[in-house]
């Protein structure tokens, strides 16, 4: 009798444990919102688009469907004001974003080192400088930095080298500038720049930009080819000048209090997404422009663009057969540009941050071109 009392005290105490562990476990479940909010300041047909688009449906596949990021086109949540968004970032309106730091200048002077004027560029292979840049010891103090605003950086994606279109006459000097009325975003450092450069600085959103240059309200633009060909602007815009006077970066950016809301095994997932659909990303934007390294990446991960998608594979050959007058500038008439703005570099490598803007330069000359 004794024995079989012990026998059922045994089997209930076992019961117990097991009930507790279940319950231990089921607690221990992290709870996922039904829905994150992805912010983006472009559209789906983007090369940058088509990341971001990239990066919400492996994360939604590869953690079963437990995370579903919801990607906001268009500057939806900041209601078109790019300028907007860090603020809005920190406050968790958003819970991811893939942002320019452009449009963080106002309030993150640091990210403007992108933007000097033919900082980049002047380096053999602009590309390999500007991934020097995010992959050293500058882009892990710009991470550390981004950091202290609860925002966590989980990848570097790009939109490319910002060129020059207009739709009054071939660009090739800082006299073919002259008062042409350009459209720049709301950095005070783009309005520096193009008033060195003698033209007519316009800040409009780019929700009206489009519309501006199709009346010719305004003469010309700058951005890179990602952005000049999905949304048509060789269509009204025929004098293309590639200056690549700076470069693009995005980041794909978390707010840290829904980082750790992510189990370990789903931030991998994330993380290892977000560095993905950031080399796919870039690589749209850089095909046909680069050395070839996008292509040969496109073309082993299967994502290589249709051989029939000339705007993809080959951007100047295709807006070249829209009518659009492409010129490339020699390096004499591109250091013409470069000397203009001198003033301006040293003004804004003081707000940047001069050890900032040195850890970067080291970045670059220790690249392999």
């Amino acid at each position: 009798m004794k024995n079989t009392k012990k026998i059922i005290s045994a089997l209930l105490l076992g019961v117990c444990f097991v009930m507790f562990g279940c319950a231990y476990a089921f607690a221990a479940e992290p709870t996922y919102k039904s829905e994150y909010k992805l912010s983006i300041n472009i559209s789906d047909v983007t090369p940058m688009g088509k990341g971001a688009a990239r990066f919400a449906q492996q994360v939604n596949e590869k953690t079963g469907g437990k995370i579903n990021i919801k990607v906001y086109w268009n500057g939806q949540l900041f209601s078109g004001k790019a300028t907007n968004e860090l603020l809005l970032m920190k406050n968790n309106v958003g819970d991811f974003s893939m942002s320019s730091f452009i449009n963080w200048a106002p309030q993150f002077p640091e990210g403007n080192l992108f933007l000097l004027p033919w900082f980049i560029s002047s380096y053999p292979d602009k590309y390999k400088a500007l991934d020097a840049i995010t992959s050293g010891k500058a882009g892990a103090m710009l991470t550390e930095k981004v950091g202290k605003m609860n925002l966590r950086i989980l990848g570097w994606c790009e939109q490319g080298a910002r060129e020059l279109t207009n739709n009054i006459r071939t660009v090739r000097s800082p006299d073919d500038l002259k008062n042409l009325k350009i459209r720049v975003v709301g950095s005070p450092l783009f309005i520096d720049i193009f008033n060195a450069l003698g033209a007519n600085p316009m800040n409009i959103s780019w929700a009206e930009a489009i519309t501006a240059l199709q009346q010719n309200a305004v003469d010309g633009q700058e951005n890179p080819y990602a952005v000049y060909l999905p949304n048509k602007i060789y269509e009204f815009q025929k004098y293309l000048t590639e200056w690549s006077y700076n470069m693009d970066p995005l980041i794909y950016v978390v707010h840290e209090k829904v980082w750790n809301t992510f189990s370990e095994d789903i931030k991998k997932i994330i993380a290892d997404c977000a560095t993905e659909a950031c080399q796919y990303a870039k690589c749209l934007a850089r095909l046909g422009l680069d050395d070839g390294t996008s292509e040969q990446w496109l073309k082993a991960n299967g994502l290589y663009p249709s051989e029939d998608d000339l705007a993809a594979i080959n951007p100047r050959a295709f807006v070249k057969s829209k009518g659009v007058e492409v010129t490339l500038l020699s390096a004499e008439e591109i250091k013409a540009f470069a000397d203009k703005v001198t003033a301006v570099r040293e003004k804004w490598i003081e707000k940047i941050g001069v050890d900032l803007v040195k850890a970067a330069e080291e970045d670059m000359k220790n690249a392999k071109y």
